[in-house]
Formats: C-alpha cells, sequence, structure tokens
C-alpha cells in the first residue's frame, strides 16, 4: 500500500509526519511511501534524505495519487487533497473540538479520519501516544524560553564579588509537560516548586526534588483523575488553591502553566491580581495559551509586559523543537501502524479498542460519540 507524507501547510508547523528513520521502517513493512517535496525541510531533513531513504519525492498530486493512508502532523485541508479516494485514512493530529468544519469535510469526502490525540492512555498505546511526546518537548521548551526572558542566572552562584541567588520556578500542573519543566528547571539550577488537583502527583513532584505546594483539609482528585487529566474542582477547592497560590505565585520569579482538558477552555490559574503581585523581571510562560490560557492577560503568539512582569504565549511550542518533535511524533505514528499491520492484508486493520477511540469519520460520516453529544 502507498502511505503519502504531506508538507504541512499550517502557519508556524515545522514539523513533519516521518522522517527518514520511519520511511525505512515502513517499507520494511511492505508499504511503498510517498513523501511532498520540502515535507522535511523545516525539520531539517533534506528531500535528498528522503530519497536515500526509500521514498518518492515529488509535488502534491504526485504524493497523493494512489495513496491509501496520508500522514500528517495537522490534519490537511480538505481542499488540498483532490484525488484522494473515498475510503483513504488520514491519520495526524486533527483538533477535532476547535476544527469540526474540518472533520465535517473529511466526513463529506468519505475519508477514514484517526485523530491520534484521541489515542487511548492505556499501557500498550503509550509508545502511540502524541500528546505525551509532544507535551514533554513542550514542558522542556517552556524552560528555556523563560531563561531566555528572564534576565537574571537560574543557579546560585557564589563568587569574589558577592553571591547570586538560585532563582524560583513554580509549575502549576504536573502532567508529562510540567514532569519535563520540574526536570529541566532542576537541571539549569532553580529552586523549583509544582502544584496539581492530583493528590498521586505529589510524590511524583518530590522524587524529583521539587517541593509541592498542594491545599490541605480540602479534598482534591485521589489517583489521576479520568484518562489522566485532571477534572474540574469543587468551588470550595478552587477557592482553597486560588488562597494557596496567591501567596506562593508573589515570591517566585518564574512561573510555568501547563493545566489542560482536551475538548475545553484552558481552566484560569493566575488572574491578573496574581500577575501584579510578582516582581519586575517575572516571567510566566502559559503552555495553554491556544485553549484560552491558564493566565490572565496571555496572548497567543505573543510575549506581553504587564506591571514589569513577561507573560510568554508561544504557540505551538513543540513545532520550535521541529527536529526532535518530527522524530518522536513520526515514530508515534510508525508505532500505531505498526503494531496492527497485518501481513496478509498488506495494511493496517485496527481493533475495535483503539480503532474506535480514534476514529472520528468513517463512511461519510462522523462516527465518533465524542463529537455526537
Amino acid at each position: 500500500m502507498k502511505i503519502a507524507v504531506l508538507k504541512e501547510q499550517a502557519d508556524g508547523e515545522r514539523r513533519v509526519s516521518a522522517t527518514p528513520e520511519t520511511v525505512k521502517k515502513f517499507i520494511a513493512l511492505g508499504a511503498t511511501l510517498a513523501v511532498e517535496t520540502g515535507a522535511g525541510e523545516a525539520a531539517s531533513i533534506a528531500d535528498t534524505a528522503y530519497a536515500d531513504a526509500g521514498a518518492s519525492v515529488g509535488d502534491r498530486a504526485a504524493t497523493l495519487a494512489g495513496a491509501e493512508i496520508v500522514l500528517g502532523v495537522q490534519g490537511p485541508d480538505p481542499a488540498t487533497l483532490d484525488g484522494v479516494a473515498p475510503g483513504v485514512w488520514i491519520v495526524a493530529s486533527l483538533n477535532p473540538f476547535a476544527e469540526r468544519a474540518r472533520v465535517d469535510a473529511y466526513a463529506a469526502a468519505g475519508y477514514e479520519a484517526l485523530a491520534m490525540e484521541f489515542m487511548p492512555r492505556i499501557t500498550r498505546a503509550q509508545s502511540m501516544d502524541i500528546l505525551s511526546s509532544q507535551s514533554n518537548l513542550s514542558g522542556y521548551k517552556a524552560v528555556l524560553d523563560a531563561a531566555a526572558e528572564y534576565d537574571r542566572a537560574f543557579p546560585m552562584m557564589m563568587t569574589a564579588a558577592g553571591t547570586i541567588s538560585a532563582a524560583k520556578a513554580f509549575v502549576m500542573g504536573v502532567g508529562v509537560a510540567g514532569l519535563q519543566a520540574i526536570a529541566t528547571a532542576r537541571r539549569l539550577g532553580a529552586q523549583v516548586s509544582a502544584t496539581d488537583v492530583r493528590a498521586a502527583t505529589r510524590e511524583q513532584i518530590q522524587s524529583l526534588g521539587a517541593k509541592p505546594i498542594f491545599v490541605e483539609n480540602v479534598a482534591g482528585i485521589e489517583g489521576e483523575g479520568t484518562g489522566g487529566y485532571a477534572g474540574e474542582m469543587s468551588p470550595e477547592y478552587q477557592a482553597a488553591q486560588a488562597e494557596l497560590v496567591s501567596g506562593h505565585i508573589a515570591k517566585q520569579d518564574i512561573v510555568i502553566t501547563t493545566a489542560l482538558i482536551p475538548g475545553r477552555a484552558a481552566p484560569r490559574l493566575i488572574s491578573a491580581a496574581q500577575v501584579a503581585s510578582m516582581k519586575p523581571g517575572s516571567v510566566i510562560v502559559d503552555l495553554a495559551v491556544e485553549q484560552g490560557g491558564n493566565v490572565e492577560g496571555s496572548v497567543a503568539g505573543e510575549v506581553v509586559v504587564v506591571n514589569g512582569v513577561k507573560i510568554v504565549g508561544h504557540r505551538n511550542v513543540p513545532s520550535r523543537l521541529a527536529a526532535d518533535a518530527s522524530a518522536l511524533f513520526s515514530r508515534n505514528l510508525y508505532n500505531f501502524l505498526n503494531a496492527f499491520w497485518d501481513k496478509e492484508a498488506g495494511r493496517p486493520v485496527l481493533d475495535a479498542e483503539i480503532g474506535d477511540a480514534i476514529r472520528l469519520t468513517q463512511g461519510g460520516k462522523i462516527v465518533t460519540p465524542r463529537l455526537l453529544a
């Protein structure tokens, strides 16, 4: 079967959905690979590298001609898929809640759209989980972005001219991105603290050498929450957390917020009043800015200064580490398709547990309950 790898067209998207490494692995399964010219250029992968790996490289029309699976990082615009036959799989991060019209167009064209971000968080799907692989890089990059905007050093430094105190960094939300942010800030020498509504994360925070900041005497979420995500908290917990966080944030130099719940607006973690309580020169990095933001006053795609505090709202943070992000994303896609590859059929055959979880469209209609509710 033919697998097509497209050049991303979304503004600022520098990743690519296959690398020479995964091209070779797909070919070993018996697939043929076609890569659109320039697909890997922004991720530092030349067309010749794909050709050397065994793929054909050509324009979009040639790449799509006869393809049975189309790979992307972000879902391709249906208008650019001329000639793609009904029944073809579109495998990418499809952002179905925000891009419902695009999903409807996939259904109308008869495509089978598979949203990789809907991959269930179960043990056997861990190697296929694009949210985890990309969030890991986001957490790392958030700390580097904070360091770039912060006009002081992170570690404590003892010099003949005196001592420089370590920066105080606070991570809000201890999922994959938050844990990586903690680890990275610690490696840079910051004094790190962190908080989350999930009680189980306390030990994870401590294991990385950071100080857990938790609301006491008000019940939070025991365990990991639904699907590994935190859910909505009670008004009592929200009020107690706001009071605790307000006092802590005022003493911090760096704050990184990572709280996201798929399909919902990002929860507001930091108010304008809390931003105003921070020292001039402090930095906040809002990793949830594209879903409305955890921080009041953050702006997607901009670094804004409020009362001397910088609020960083970069879009598509994984894409800012395009080479590594592409390597991990492409392995997620390969691991997914390889896990279901049927040698006799010469193509992947999905099971119900994972197939039904990620399938958005089939047979000309929307089939996922998450968009039909």
